[in-house]
């Protein structure tokens, strides 16, 4: 049986390595998956006596430090995921204890102030930030993305979320409960319109001239307002913040739902899926690309997706199993039952515990275990303890566990199956986790094809680049994106742009 298993890997190796050769090489995108709380994926991640994340809120240079891992490891980008609430479903509403007592994604400081942090060290190392259109208003969205993209040179993508808690939105909301999903994304959509013309139609390209001599430093004639009124946001511009290199931040959607699906077919560079299964996985991105084809008239291949994944990497299969036995030891029950009451939008406590949680009247809860039982069709009933042994381990996402070549095996085997671009790694403890991905599973996917090799890494470290341009080679929207005839090229005056600008509005609302 092993040197049968030794045999298909080393099979697998030569094959990757044959079609390195050919030059398919694939270059798989690699995120750091944060949080700014003391936890994300993995219960009581903090607990770990090796974790240094404790304090990093308050600590300069544990994100110094960070940066420089994640950079001369081969990382591409550092994505930070975030929430604006407690989860406080469970014994609620309102009851955020077990989730304060755990560290589960609760304190939250705005990650955003730790960009350019990690940035200052960094040249290559991108940067994604979860920002929800319900926190603030778009043109106030527009001037913090567009600061971050330029203090980084160009290396910022935005998540963009409606959001879930309603604890978030009675904070944002003045008191009152988040809109029905239908409302909500509809008021999406025109939050990210009203963005993309900020960004794309109010500033020429080379309009800002700091000319010392001339005494002008942004052309007047090279500014527009935008004059955006639509039933939710009036907006008249123009953009407060000059344009950064690649002028746009990079578009990234997490598309779960139906609505999700259809926002990132229509908007997104980058597509982030939590898919437990290869299968799941390959279903997800297979549906938005042909969305985002046949409905938004888009080039699929320029829309990249990423998968959430946790890995455990041991120097044995052995020691990664003891690994995960010991993480799963420091976890919390009551708080894995609040994370999963606040995903599903409904109170774990009110059903026994040993209740087939398929069984219920709702609809969220039941799309998560459906997808969990194509994932684990060994487990045959789904109850809470079983929904405590994945939660506090890799959240709703897959877990790889095993040696360096195990896991970029998996890895391989994703990736061969379904196409997906890369992964987001979640962490079981920190800096560590990031450490093992760099120094033990990048140079096996280097080894494989899979991944650029360190001198090609270095070159784009030395220079720099933007985000966009790391992905697709050019700091333009693909000309299939929707918002792509919104930018306000240098050789035009405001006259013939605004001649063109129906034609643009029209691709943007998806009008024949």
């Amino acid at each position: 049986m092993t040197n049968t298993f030794e045999n298909d890997n080393a099979t697998k190796r030569q094959k990757t390595a044959e079609s390195v050769a050919a030059g398919q090489q694939k270059n798989l995108i690699v995120n750091a998956f944060l949080m700014s709380s003391p936890g994300c994926q993995v219960i009581n991640s903090w607990r770990n006596p090796k974790d240094r994340s404790s304090h990093s809120p308050e600590d300069p240079a544990y994100w110094l430090e960070l940066g420089k891992i994640l950079e001369n490891g081969g990382f591409t980008a550092v994505f930070f995921a975030d929430v604006m609430g407690a989860y406080d479903v469970y014994r609620g509403p309102g009851n955020f204890s077990p989730v304060a007592k755990a560290g589960a994604q609760w304190p939250l400081p705005d990650p955003s102030y730790y960009i350019p942090l990690l940035a200052a060290v960094t040249k290559r190392l991108a940067f994604g930030i979860t920002i929800s259109t319900i926190a603030e208003q778009p043109y106030h969205l527009a001037r913090r993305l567009g600061t971050l993209d330029l203090i980084t040179k160009g290396r910022v993508g935005w998540n963009i979320v409606t959001s879930y808690l309603d604890s978030a939105s009675r904070n944002l909301l003045n008191g009152r409960n988040l809109p029905d999903k239908i409302e909500r994304y509809k008021q999406a959509e025109e939050y990210v319109n009203v963005v993309f013309q900020l960004f794309l139609s109010s500033w020429r390209d080379g309009a800002l001239k700091a000319d010392k001599e001339s005494g002008v430093f942004t052309d007047p004639e090279g500014l527009r307002r935008i004059n955006h009124e639509g039933k939710y946001y009036t907006v008249p511009g123009p953009g407060i913040t000059q344009p950064s290199q690649q002028k746009l931040p990079v578009i990234i959607q997490a598309g779960a739902s139906p609505k999700g699906k259809e926002l990132a077919a229509r908007n997104a560079e980058i597509v982030f899926l939590n898919n437990p299964s290869k299968e799941s996985l390959k279903a997800s991105i297979d549906s938005i690309r042909s969305l985002a084809e046949n409905k938004f008239d888009r080039n699929p291949s320029k829309l990249k997706f990423l998968v959430q994944v946790t890995v455990i990497i041991g120097e044995t299969s052995q020691e990664a199993k003891e690994q995960e036995a010991r993480i799963r030891a420091l976890g919390d029950d009551e708080a894995a039952k609040a994370m999963f009451s606040g995903w599903g939008g409904v109170d774990l406590s009110l059903f026994p515990d040993d209740k087939p949680l398929d069984d219920l009247n709702n609809s969220s809860v039941v799309s998560i275990i459906q997808v969990w039982k194509e994932a684990y069709p060994h487990i045959k009933v789904w109850t809470k303890n079983e929904i405590i042994k994945l939660v506090t381990v890799g959240g709703s996402g897959a877990l790889f566990s095993g040696t360096a070549k195990e896991v970029a095996d998996t890895i391989q085997e994703w990736v061969e199956f379904s196409s997906v671009d890369g992964f987001n790694f979640a962490y079981t403890y920190l800096p560590g986790t990031f450490k093992d991905i760099a120094e033990k599973l990048i140079p096996e996917l280097r080894l494989r094809g899979l991944m650029p090799n360190q001198q090609e890494l270095s070159e784009v470290n030395e220079t720099g680049s933007s985000f966009r341009k790391q992905l697709f080679g050019t700091n333009e929207l693909d000309i299939t994106h929707p918002a792509h005839l919104l930018r306000w090229k240098k050789n035009e005056t405001k006259e013939e742009f605004e001649r063109t600008l129906p034609i643009a509005l029209k691709r943007l609302n998806n009008e024949a």
